[in-house]
Formats: structure tokens, C-alpha cells, sequence
């Protein structure tokens, strides 16, 4: 019988200025390309996206961004094609990443969050920007940016003011985190709770705040009882290293970090 191995990675932050993760990506691709494989990648595997139609303009986009999608989708594809799931879902930096990226990369687009059975585990996958609602700017700005009418605006734009906007917009973000204090920018524990007891399950695997971890948690059982919960944090990818939760059959999830 075929061993199911189940991967989720986040945050990326994929650049044409920072080629060593993007190969470190591919490598990590081809080490686990295998049937019976899911690989699950749950926000922000782009550090922006400004609309799939990036990829129609090939090595004609002086920004590099274009060729790097491309190169990407690429990937994707041969690692689907040669037996692995992939799923796709949005993060806060790559929120317009659409229909059309997933087909060319043969992955299934997300809605998020995601209730999946993991391992035998009913599981709550999601990014995490959502469960950050102590700060409260930056809720602000996720609701404009996940609005469909600004989106579409958006996408209306030329793709080099489209550019110019992701690049004004990050440095924004990267100013205002700079004088926010860190618990305003990590997960607001209640919103945990809340969202786990919602959607009725024990673990939640999310990314987003960089702070890779395992908390244990207690969440309140059918009849008020203290039932044990579980919150696993997926690290970001920088330098030469990377992070991902394994879920091998019959095994409980493990938080690993790696090299490349």
C-alpha cells in the first residue's frame, strides 16, 4: 500500500531578486515529487502578485517578475504531472493569484480557510493574516483588499502601475510593522479559539507571522469539557532555509525546518 505524505509550506515571499530561495523551491519540489503526495501551499508563495496576465508577457517584463511566474508555473506543473497534488491557497501578498495561474501550474485554487481531513484529523488550513485582528490597519486594509470591485480595479491597471503599486505597498506595510509592537502583529488567541470551536476542529496549521511553532490549546468539548487542540505555525523561507509541516499516514504532524 502507498504511503500518503501530506506538506504545507508558506511564505515564500518568491522574488526575482532572491533566486536562492526560488531554487531552493525547485529543489524542495523535486525531492518530494511523488504519487501520493499532497502539497498544500497555503499564502504568500509569491512576495506579490499583481494578476495572472503577468505571465503573458514572458522575458518582455524588464522587472523579472513575469519570467519568475512563468518559471514557477513550470515547475508546478511537471511536479503535478508527475504524480503530486497541489493546492493553492491566497495570502496577503499574493491574494490576486487566480484561475488561470492554477491551471498552468495543475493546482487546485483554495477557498480560505479550508476544512480538510489530514492524516485521519479534521484539520482548519489558512493563512493566518485573518486571525491577526489586534492589528487593527491591517484588518482594515485586508477587507479593502479582498473586496471584489477594488480587485477589479486593480486589474484594470496597466501592469506597470500595477508594479508600482505592489512595490509601494510593500514598502507601506514594511514601514507601519516597523513601529508596531509584536503582539499587535501576531494571532489574536481568542480569534483562534474562536475559529477552531466555529469550524469544529482540534488542529489548525496556518502561516503568515513568521513565528514557526507548536502550541498546545484547549478548546471546550460538546458539553463545556476542556477538550486538548493543537495550532501549528509554518515558518517563512529566507537565506538558506525553509520550513514545512509533514503528515506521514499514522503519524502526527511534524514542524521541520531545512536547508538548501
Amino acid at each position: 500500500m502507498n504511503t500518503m505524505t501530506t506538506l504545507l509550506i508558506a511564505d515564500l515571499h518568491l522574488h526575482p531578486e532572491a533566486p536562492q530561495i526560488t531554487q531552493g523551491f525547485f529543489d524542495y519540489l523535486e525531492r518530494n515529487t511523488a504519487e501520493g503526495t499532497d502539497l498544500y501551499l497555503i499564502g504568500d508563495i509569491f512576495d506579490a502578485w499583481i494578476g495572472d496576465d503577468l505571465m503573458d508577457l514572458g522575458a518582455a517584463d524588464p522587472s523579472g517578475h513575469a519570467a519568475l511566474a512563468c518559471q514557477v508555473a513550470e515547475r508546478l506543473k511537471a511536479a503535478s504531472d508527475a504524480g503530486m497534488r497541489l493546492f493553492l491557497m491566497h495570502g496577503n501578498r499574493d491574494f490576486l493569484l487566480g484561475e488561470s495561474f492554477a491551471q498552468r501550474a495543475g493546482a487546485t485554487l483554495l477557498d480560505e480557510p479550508q476544512r480538510l481531513d489530514l492524516g485521519g484529523e479534521p484539520t482548519l488550513v489558512m493563512h493566518g493574516d485573518s486571525l491577526c485582528t489586534s492589528d487593527e490597519a491591517y484588518m482594515a486594509f485586508r477587507a479593502k483588499a479582498r473586496d471584489p470591485q477594488w480587485q477589479a480595479g486593480v486589474l484594470a491597471m496597466p501592469i506597470p502601475e500595477r508594479l508600482a503599486l505592489a512595490s509601494q505597498l510593500r514598502q507601506q506595510s514594511g514601514e507601519a510593522n516597523s513601529t508596531k509592537a509584536a503582539d499587535i502583529m501576531d494571532v489574536t488567541p481568542e480569534e483562534v479559539v474562536d475559529v477552531m470551536q466555529a469550524h469544529g476542529v482540534r488542529r489548525l496549521i496556518h502561516g503568515h507571522t513568521h513565528r514557526p511553532a507548536v502550541h498546545d490549546l484547549s478548546l471546550a468539548g460538546p458539553q463545556g469539557d476542556p477538550v486538548s487542540a493543537q495550532r501549528i505555525v509554518v515558518g517563512d523561507w529566507a537565506h538558506n532555509q525553509g520550513w514545512e509541516v509533514r503528515i506521514e499516514d499514522g503519524e502526527a504532524p511534524s514542524l521541520n525546518r531545512f536547508s538548501f
